[in-house]
């Protein structure tokens, strides 16, 4: 694992900001006297801005720097949905574990830029193109309340919209319904009598202002932005240059962005006058640039802050940045202070705030360390605790106790200057240990929403991390509670110190070898079951589950498996003689109970390591698929795990390198397959292309699956013949598809495929279809979503030399790993295209 932390060090000056928002940090902060002096200033800042959109890398992370960094503003990003329906560039994960990714990038992004991070239970189910659909799909009530349920708990003096909320069908549904949701939230949110239910944990709150994040964008061009009329629009310049990092506002925002590394958003910072423009929806128009003029954000806006604002500003001016710890007292005094004032959401803020300036200016180093990465109920594990004054100030560690058990580990202990306390203690791992498993992928949601009953963890970015250690500390006569959490802590002989989160898991675990298994004749197959121990001498018995007309060997058992041992089992499964599809369950049973769930490790050096723990079923299906040839190649592009389930048409599949190909290489496939988005993302494929068509040219058979366009600049995929890409789609799975070239032999060899065929696609029909193509082309399939002209590019074919050569925006990618009985038929004409009896291919 490696912590996202040690890639941006040096921009993660905003500490408060990170402490509230991504709960505490697994590595423990180390600021440095100018990241400690802008904290400062912070403190002494009363406002909060909530800027609002769909998806991650939807935000404006130059925006929301800027208030974070420059106008000290508390800044969050609520992001609707956890970006699950995207593509990802740097793996095979799409949906749910995707979604963890993109959360985990969005948590980089926000310890970069200051910000804090919100979701909403909204699944992002895909591209959608009108938030008619978007709303129909999402739950808009329960979406729209985790709106409220946001603002009502951040409390925003300002709402910011990335989108526009009056232009419906003009861009993706769910952004325009990001901003939809957030306009009618902003009057909801004060209304006592609307989502009652949330008051018993919180309170009505009513924001000052609400702005669209507008540009030229949104106008079509610079030129017509620039005839606009602005009356109505603050514009600001976020291009701040802050002398103590050397580091422009739009460099840390070029660094917040390029880390949504999924997406392939990399970004070059820029610096210089940066001007962003805001156009007010609600509220009053400020007479300045600043969206908070009017609003007062000085602790005069608390009862009884004035005097605290007057400690603030002094131990501003008397900051010695050669030695911190003389501002420790004051902070003290300041954090006595805070409790007294009734309001009770600055109060909780504030107060974790001077906490941990404290804490920063006193050089305090706290830790709990567990001796294992992951345990289970029942186990013993070894805690070993650090706490380090480097500083001259006179400090006392009043007890240590382990939360959530109250179990004490330590007692009276005096921190002498830069002298480590540490100590070891023994801990029983009951059932006081709280699950680490992702919250909202708990319980089975629905296509557009997930389900979480818990109100108090909805939009939250990942679960709390609510196996800790408190530290109680008595500093100038008054103590304080340092609440850390426990975790794995080894040392690399490459990276050095490497943290990883602490995880408590169930005792065991299992897998299936597939999450699909295609029975393309009537045949048994054998499929295997692997068994994970978390805990040591664990015994029991495995077996799958099936409806009864698919038939499965006997339960097997296993003893004493160490902790860590995987053991597999092979189980011999047979199809029925008719097409079906089921689902097969894997089932431990131990004596400490009932076990279906696969471990999944999510392991990327951008983002701390993720442990899940999710249904470990697969889809079986007994499919009537014919294919003609073996040997097909594949060449890899951003991610998929298509050559997987050619596997199990039963196809050899070899992965290319296109550095590596030659004609000789080359000829020995039946067909060449390239991934998705390869002519996007592998710069080799430019070089490569000519033997592919070489290829093609001499009797082979090549299929290309979609690219993109618009961001990625001109693609170019080099087809035999001239073919534009476009930005077409057809979002709606359930939309009509229509056989254009019925007699082609790609719709009737060696499979008749039907408009059948195309029930149970998920998620789209296909996407980045070609609108222009040479009359060399045959296009196959028609489609096209509600109220929508057909669009004719999604499968197109044509004859090159001896060969055929195949472009499709068929989404084979979602449909393949979702076993989708015709996505696997048509795959397989597309593969055997060419062995069929000699006839033109060329309608």
């Amino acid at each position: 694992m490696r912590h996202i932390c040690t890639t941006i060090l040096l921009v993660c000056f905003t500490l408060v900001a990170k402490i509230q928002a991504q709960g505490i940090t697994l590595k423990p902060e180390k600021p440095t006297a100018s990241e400690i002096f802008e904290d400062l200033k912070k403190l002494n800042f009363l406002g909060s801005v909530l800027y609002v959109a769909a998806h991650p890398d939807d935000e404006n992370t130059t925006a929301i720097s800027y208030f974070a960094n420059t106008v000290k503003a508390r800044t969050a990003y609520l992001s609707l949905t956890r970006g699950d329906g995207g593509q990802n560039i740097i793996g095979p994960e799409l949906r749910e574990l995707l979604g963890v990714i993109r959360t985990q990038e969005l948590l980089a992004a926000r310890a970069t830029d200051g910000g804090e991070q919100r979701f909403t239970r909204a699944n992002d189910f895909g591209y959608s193109k009108h938030p008619d659909e978007t709303l129909a799909i999402w739950n808009k009530e329960e979406v729209l309340s985790d709106v409220v349920w946001t603002i009502r708990n951040f409390k925003p003096d300002v709402i910011i919209n990335r989108f526009d909320h009056r232009s419906p069908g003009s861009t993706h549904g769910h952004h325009t319904s990001s901003a939809m949701l957030a306009v009618e939230a902003f009057d909801l949110a004060g209304k006592p009598n609307v989502f009652p239910e949330q008051l018993t944990y919180t309170s009505p709150w009513t924001p000052q202002r609400q702005f669209f994040n507008t540009s030229w964008w949104f106008y079509g061009s610079r030129e017509a932005f620039a005839k606009a009329d602005k009356s109505n629009l603050v514009k600001v310049d976020v291009g701040t240059y802050y002398p103590g990092l050397g580091l422009s506002n739009t460099e840390i925002s070029a660094l917040s962005r390029s880390q949504h590394k999924s997406q392939g958003f990399g970004n070059t910072g820029r610096r210089g006058v940066n001007e962003t423009y805001f156009e007010l929806i609600k509220g009053n128009m400020p007479s300045n640039n600043d969206i908070f003029e009017g609003i007062d954000t000085s602790w005069n806006r608390v009862k009884g802050g004035q005097e605290i604002g007057k400690l603030v500003a002094r131990v501003i001016e008397n900051y010695d940045f050669k030695a911190p710890q003389k501002s420790v007292p004051a902070l003290v005094n300041i954090y006595k202070a805070i409790q007294n004032i009734d309001d009770t959401h600055w109060k909780t803020i504030k107060s974790a705030d001077v906490k941990a300036l404290i804490k920063a200016c006193a050089g305090l180093y706290l830790e709990a360390k567990a001796s294992s990465q992951m345990v289970t109920l029942g186990d013993s594990i070894s805690l070993s605790l650090e706490a380090t004054n480097r500083s001259s100030l006179p400090i006392r560690l009043q007890g240590a106790v382990l939360s959530p058990t109250s179990k004490t580990l330590a007692s009276d202990e005096v921190l002498s200057n830069n002298t480590p306390w540490i100590t070891e203690e023994t801990v029983a791992v009951d059932a006081s240990f709280l699950s680490t498993d992702a919250y909202w992928l708990q319980k089975e949601g629905t296509l557009g929403m997930y389900h979480v009953e818990d109100q108090n963890l909805i939009g939250q970015p990942e679960t709390p991390r609510n196996n800790t250690v408190v530290f109680n500390i008595l500093i100038d006569g008054t103590l304080l509670s340092y609440e850390q959490p426990i975790v794995y802590k080894f040392n690399d002989r490459v990276k050095g110190e490497v943290y990883e989160p602490f995880e408590v898991v169930p005792a065991a675990s299992v897998a299936l070898d597939s999450k699909v298994q295609i029975f393309a004749k009537a045949q048994p197959k054998e499929i295997i079951a692997t068994v994970t121990a978390h805990q040591d001498q664990l015994s029991g018995s495995v077996k799958l589950k099936a409806p009864k007309n698919w038939t499965i060997s006997e339960s097997q058992r296993f003893s004493n498996l160490k902790k860590g041992e995987q053991r597999s089992f092979t189980f011999t499964v047979s199809p029925p003689d008719t097409e079906a599809e089921a689902s097969l369950i894997p089932e431990v049973t131990t004596q400490e109970g009932v076990y279906y769930k696969e471990m999944v490790q999510i392991d990327y050096e951008h983002i701390p390591l993720q442990t899940l723990f999710l249904p470990a079923q697969a889809k079986i299906v007994r499919l009537d698929i014919k294919r003609k040839g073996d040997y097909i190649g594949y060449i890899q592009g951003a991610g998929d795990a298509v050559p997987d389930y050619l596997t199990q048409m039963g196809y050899q599949v070899a992965i290319l390198d296109p550095t590596q190909l030659t004609p000789d290489r080359l000829s020995q496939f039946d067909a060449v397959v390239v991934g998705i988005r390869a002519y996007n993302v592998v710069e080799a494929m430019q070089q490569a292309q000519p033997l592919l068509l070489d290829y093609v040219k001499n009797g082979g058979t090549m299929i290309a699956q979609y690219n993109t366009s618009g961001r990625w600049g001109n693609t170019k995929i080099g087809p035999p013949y001239p073919l534009q890409l476009s930005r077409d789609r057809v979002t709606d799975e359930f939309s009509e598809v229509r056989i254009l070239a019925k007699e082609h032999p790609l719709i009737n060899f060696p499979n008749k495929i039907t408009a059948k065929d195309f029930d149970g696609w998920t998620q789209e029909r296909g996407l980045y279809f070609p609108d222009q193509w040479d009359g060399q082309y045959t296009p196959i399939l028609s489609m096209n979503d509600k109220g929508e002209t057909p669009k004719d590019g999604s499968l197109l074919i044509a004859p090159y030399g001896e060969g055929h050569y195949i472009y499709t925006g068929l989404s084979f990618f979602r449909e393949l790993p979702a076993g989708v009985s015709g996505a696997y038929k048509l795959f397989a004409n597309m593969l055997s295209v060419g062995q069929q009896q000699p006839q033109s291919i060329k309608q």
